[in-house]
């Protein structure tokens, strides 16, 4: 029973044995280059006549091949490089594709300003710069309530003609979470649309302009809220609506960035950041910020310094435009 027992572990020591041996010669292998540009692992190798005959690392068997089918100049070169401590091909080769793949990456997400870019899980985000130095602030979407609570679109929403002649859009509280210390702070928005997958039942919509975000100066009413714009409706029933909008430009930027920059300083006060819709309004949910320099610093920034904000667990992209049923 011990001596059965004994050989079979002698017999698992060499199979793991015999499994390693490859690995190990692999690893300490020469490459013999071919002219056509392939090559032969090998752990040794010796030239006969017009033959050149090596042990493959591979297969742990000797094999040939014809002497002029041998680079010997690039054979021997490698074999220089690598006494000397140079990469190997697949470190370089690696080194390439990670240097190709880290620019693909940088070019969807473009940098706004030097050590600072536009991170992949962002949807709008406002460049600010506190106390000199330039940080990235995500804006959330907020919905606005048009007097009785209905969030849609403006000329969506179902609003009775004879209640009143003028209704307001409005967001709740007096000033918005986010505050820029900068008086020309630039919006970035993803107007990339989110990957609906290979099969979906949805309809698709139509395409909306990319410079369909403007910025909109809010009036901070006396029951804390701010006022975004304005419903009128004639006696006849068509509806129409205003807004203080701010003049701006956009750019067009990299990944389905678009850059949104006010012509002139901003005063301080409350804005947002809202999508026109063309025929069928704004839509009520906007992107909330304030404009006051002597403002705290705001909460969870991105800076050169770091690579992510304050809150490092990456978050879902929301949807860019929501629109409620």
């Amino acid at each position: 029973m011990c001596a059965r027992f004994h050989l079979a572990r002698l017999a698992t020591l060499l199979t793991l044995l015999l499994a390693v041996v490859p690995i190990s010669a692999q690893q300490l292998a020469k490459r013999l280059i071919l002219k056509d540009g392939s090559y032969q692992l090998a752990v040794k190798y010796e030239v006969k006549g017009d033959r050149v005959r090596y042990l493959s690392a591979e297969r742990g068997e000797w094999e040939e091949v014809p002497k002029s089918m041998v680079d010997w100049e690039a054979t021997e070169k490698l074999e220089k490089d690598r006494v000397n401590g140079a990469p190997p091909p697949e470190a370089i080769q690696l080194d390439k594709a990670s240097e190709a793949e880290r620019k693909a990456e940088e070019a969807k997400t473009p940098l706004v300003a030097p050590g600072l870019r536009l991170s992949e899980y962002s949807s709008v985000a406002l460049l600010d710069n506190y106390q000199g130095q330039p940080q990235l602030v995500e804006l959330e979407q907020s919905g606005g309530d048009i007097n009785s609570n209905k969030k849609n679109n403006i000329l969506r929403a179902a609003i009775n003609p004879l209640a009143s002649a003028k209704q307001t859009i409005e967001l709740q509280g007096s000033h918005a979470k986010v505050q820029a210390h900068a008086a020309l702070p630039a919006i970035y928005v993803n107007v990339q649309p989110p990957d609906q997958g290979a099969a979906t039942n949805q309809p698709q919509q139509a395409e909306q302009p990319w410079d369909r975000f403007k910025i909109v100066r809010a009036q901070v009413a006396k029951d804390n809220k701010r006022v975004v714009g304005a419903i009128k409706i004639a006696v006849y029933g068509k509806v129409s609506q205003q807004q203080n909008l701010i003049p701006t430009t956009a750019e067009q930027l990299t990944g389905g960035w678009v850059k949104v920059t006010p012509k002139q300083p901003l005063e301080p006060g409350e804005y947002a950041v809202a999508e026109m819709l063309g025929k069928e309004g704004m839509n009520l949910y906007v992107w909330d910020f304030g404009v006051n320099p002597s403002a705290p610093p705001n909460m969870q920034v991105t800076t050169p310094e770091a690579s992510a904000t304050t809150d490092a667990t990456p978050q879902k992209v929301p949807e860019l435009s929501k629109r409620p049923k």
